[in-house]
């Protein structure tokens, strides 16, 4: 059973509110705690809540805090946008949604409201969240305003872009509907939900839509000068009393808000005697417009009645009070109990709560997307904080992904640099660092120096490496850093985005040495495509590796798949898959699956297999039948770095994937090399499985 649901819309006003609240009341029937999260909302905290998540947390008197029921405000979104930290955000909102999920038996997800400028970004942004989640979508599309054609191409468009996104689709509210519409929406929607999609027509339903006077009130502004008890009272329609007092009463119906200038006190007490009268229907309320409130003598004629609706005067004209009137609309409160119980029943009414309870109970999530990957590596990293050292302080990127690693507690870090240069960096960029939670060195000035120097030469005087050599050499930051990991002061190194691969890698084959029983260093990328994580290796340290060299590169890789999460299902790529092909460069890929075979019969090795048919599974049939790996290979084990760089490379920019990497594989301790073209992301993401491997 998925422990999640998401409510998604395209436009600002179609009933959200209203599927909320049914999900969440059938939800509190079957589950022992439900929580509810918003991952955009519109309002500023410290001007007012968000409507939609006030009333479910109280009227269903939720045990969340406020705070926790959402990660950002629209204006938060959009500045960290412009920041171009997209993948934060996400983080972020995944981040809090699991927390959730680690409380809550279930929780409700409710996307953004549509309400401003940028509606498809808004669209993208929840289909991204959905997806990232795993989160099945239940889609409420509005018919207020639309013919039957236009409502049935909302849905459809709609429909194609969530599938092309491979976001699943759980159920579809149309909303709104016209009476006489409804079921002709039904009868034509239903054949195209043959594949168990829940279809749900909801009339339009005055009750539910209608605004109160109090929402009138609080969108008009203005004096309220008399009925503050009958705020609640609906407003259905209003009319401008500009006429004389015998045809406007021709115009009256019921729950109507009347509009007109503050000196008509002759519309003023025709309308107060006709909402008593059982001969006319009820009025609403009154709303005084042009600044001009009744005379003294009408006023207190008013005073002395019994029952006086909500009169509200404005200082607008009332040209501009109607047009704005026109464009209030009304929205689910918590002090609003009976539209609360209206939504209640009119979902249950509507929507096969039955249907809709099995196909959340037999949801399956499919595959792992990028964000899900990094969320559960950054959680496996907080599992036992590691101390990871970063040699190059004096470079921007470094600063900006430890910020980062240091706001969301994920490692300890040593940054190498000068502490006032990086001081000044970080003002200068504005980041949200504390330098108190960083450890910052410069090597030269270390009390550590001289030992590292002294032991350096120890472990090289053998190669000619004199004391002088040695201290001239820890003057060099990835020396430094790479003998506070060998001496245990640091757990991890992370470098490279200011210094070649040789240079982050020199120290480690000097002094770090491989494990025992592993004789080549090797390298993967974890390549984080839509619906899959992929192991591609090696694709950054050996450029025409032996058939024993891929051999090893192949069980290392193996073994990091599996401590990362990942099944390993080994493909050993070459031009030619099985035994069609001839050559020497298919023969050594031949062999090394050999070797693979008889090193570690537990694992699934296929090879040689082309690409295609390593990770198709059509293809993967057809070419090679009986294989267990064929069509479902989680490790791709290229012949050569020429091969596997460019493919890698092309596969990211092709598919939009993202290359986490590359990560060393095969030293006694972990130090990763970083490409120099490396983004924030990268580096955030290259740490956090230093981190991991640290773990051990």
């Amino acid at each position: 059973m998925t422990k999640n649901i998401f409510i998604a819309t395209t436009e600002p006003y179609s009933g959200k509110s209203l599927v909320a609240l049914g999900i969440v009341n059938m939800l509190l029937g079957k589950a022992r705690k439900v929580g509810y999260f918003k991952p955009i909302i519109n309002y500023d905290p410290k001007d007012k809540k968000d409507p939609h998540i006030d009333t479910i947390i109280q009227h269903f008197n939720l045990p969340i805090a406020y705070n926790d029921a959402y990660a950002f405000t629209r204006r938060q979104v959009m500045r960290q946008l412009e920041g171009e930290n997209r993948s934060e955000l996400i983080d972020t909102i995944i981040r809090k949604v699991k927390g959730m999920e680690e409380i809550y038996d279930f929780t409700v997800i409710e996307g953004s409201d549509f309400v401003g400028e940028g509606a498809a970004f808004e669209f993208e942004t929840n289909m991204t969240i959905a997806k990232n989640l795993s989160a099945p979508v239940m889609l409420v599309v509005s018919g207020d305003g639309k013919t039957t054609a236009q409502v049935i191409n909302v849905v459809q468009t709609t429909l194609r872009n969530f599938r092309a996104r491979e976001v699943r689709v759980l159920a579809v509210v149309v909303n709104k509907v016209k009476a006489d519409q409804a079921d002709d929406v039904q009868e034509l929607l239903q054949p195209q939900f043959a594949n168990g999609t829940i279809l749900a027509v909801i009339p339009e339903n005055k009750d539910l839509h209608s605004p109160t006077m109090k929402e009138i009130w609080e969108r008009v502004g203005g004096k309220l000068l008399f009925g503050e008890k009958h705020l609640s009272n609906q407003v259905d329609n209003f009319v401008t009393g500009a006429m004389q007092v015998p045809r406007f009463l021709n115009y009256l119906k019921e729950n109507l808000l009347i509009v007109t200038p503050g000196d008509r006190g002759d519309i003023i007490l025709a309308a107060l005697q006709a909402n008593i009268s059982t001969s006319y229907p009820k009025v609403a309320g009154i709303v005084l417009t042009a600044d001009v409130e009744p005379e003294e003598p009408i006023l207190r004629l008013i005073k002395g009645s019994e029952t006086v609706v909500p009169i509200i005067a404005v200082e607008t004209g009332t040209f501009q009070t109607t047009t704005l009137l026109g464009s209030i609309q009304s929205r689910i409160t918590p002090d609003n109990p009976k539209k609360i119980e209206l939504a209640i029943n009119t979902f249950e009414k509507y929507v096969d709560v039955k249907a809709l309870e099995d196909k959340m109970v037999t949801f399956e999530h499919e595959g792992i997307t990028p964000y899900m990957f990094q969320y559960q590596l950054t959680k496996r990293a907080k599992s036992s904080i590691k101390h990871i050292v970063l040699p190059e302080g004096s470079d921007d990127r470094i600063l900006k992904a430890a910020a980062r690693l240091i706001n969301q507690e994920i490692v300890e870090l040593t940054i190498l640099g000068d502490p006032a240069s990086i001081a000044t960096s970080v003002k200068r960029l504005g980041l949200n660092l504390d330098l108190a939670k960083i450890h910052i060195v410069n090597p030269v000035q270390s009390e550590h120096f001289a030992e590292y120097a002294d032991t350096l030469y120890e472990l090289r005087k053998s190669k000619n490496v004199t004391p002088e050599m040695a201290r001239d050499m820890m003057t060099d930051v990835s020396y430094f850093g790479t003998m506070m990991v060998h001496k245990g002061h640091a757990d991890g190194m992370v470098s490279g985005a200011a210094h070649t691969t040789q240079h982050t890698i020199r120290p480690a084959l000097q002094f770090v040495k491989t494990k025992p029983g592993i004789s080549t260093v090797s390298s993967v990328f974890f390549m984080c495509l839509p619906d899959r994580v992929s192991v591609f290796g090696d694709c950054a340290v050996n450029p025409n590796p032996t058939a024993e060299q891929l051999a090893e590169i192949a069980i290392s890789s193996a073994e990091s798949s599996q401590r990362f999460g990942i099944e390993p299902r080994i493909a050993m790529l070459s031009y030619s898959s099985g035994t069609s092909g001839e050559g020497a460069d298919v023969e050594k890929v031949r062999q090394a699956t050999e070797i693979v075979k008889t090193k570690r019969p537990d694992l699934k090795v296929e090879g040689p297999i082309q690409y295609d048919a390593a990770v198709d599974e059509v293809v993967g049939k057809q070419k090679m039948p009986h294989s267990e790996v064929a069509g479902q290979a989680s490790v791709l084990i290229f012949p050569d770095l020429n091969t596997g760089n460019n493919t890698y490379k092309a596969v990211q920019r092709e598919t939009g994937a993202l290359a986490i990497g590359p990560m060393l594989q095969g030293l006694n301790k972990p130090i990763n090399d970083l490409s120099r073209g490396c983004t924030v992301d990268d580096i955030f993401n290259t740490v956090i499985i230093t981190a991991i491997q640290a773990q051990g």
